[in-house]
């Protein structure tokens, strides 16, 4: 099952429209330059996306990895029907649905973190033992409203961390859908 992402572009003003439609065609040409000035901006909102569908940093990583290498490989089939910014969620979150889906067929590729002390006794079934803190030093550059240093710290700790937990226990297309409206609107 695919997720589609819906756009809002007005008179066909997308949130991308910097983006000239010469770097779209040099893209589309096999220029890795052009490439990178039309999805650079987006890298690490869509690492944040993929973690909060994940829940762990390295699957983040390795999903937009995939991302990126889909988007390069179908650059010629996009239509400009929505933003380049919509286009690289809907591939990402669709690569995300991909790998959850990918791990709950195969549990038991799923490493557990090395814990010092060892590894704890399960104490619930549905308890998510592989969620990652995300590292605060790939939230610079993100936009940020908070009014200051400690209303940001308590905001990033308290709430960032018990919403990505609780995420983990929404079925993969129920996440998705939350997650996209958090970034979305």
């Amino acid at each position: 099952m695919v997720i589609a992402v819906i756009d809002t572009c007005s008179s066909g003003q997308c949130e991308d429209a910097e983006v000239g439609e010469q770097t779209l065609e040099r893209a589309r040409a096999g220029d890795g330059q052009a490439f990178a000035a039309l999805t650079d901006g987006y890298r690490r909102e869509l690492l944040v996306h993929c973690y909060r569908l994940l829940g762990s940093v390295h699957d983040a990583e390795d999903v937009l990895q995939d991302t990126l290498t889909a988007a390069w490989r179908g650059l010629a089939d996009f239509e400009s029907r929505s933003s380049i910014r919509t286009w690289l969620y809907r591939i990402a979150t669709n690569r995300c649905l991909n790998a959850l889906r990918s791990r709950a067929r195969h549990p038991q590729d799923r490493p557990l973190p090395n814990l010092p002390g060892g590894r704890p006794e399960p104490t619930r079934v549905g308890e998510a033992l592989w969620l990652d803190p995300y590292p605060d030093s790939l939230l610079d550059g993100l936009p940020d409203d908070a009014p200051g240093p400690d209303a940001q710290i308590s905001q990033r700790e308290a709430v960032g961390l018990a919403f990505v937990t609780a995420t983990q226990l929404l079925p993969p297309r129920q996440r998705a859908a939350l997650v996209l409206r958090d970034v979305l609107g």
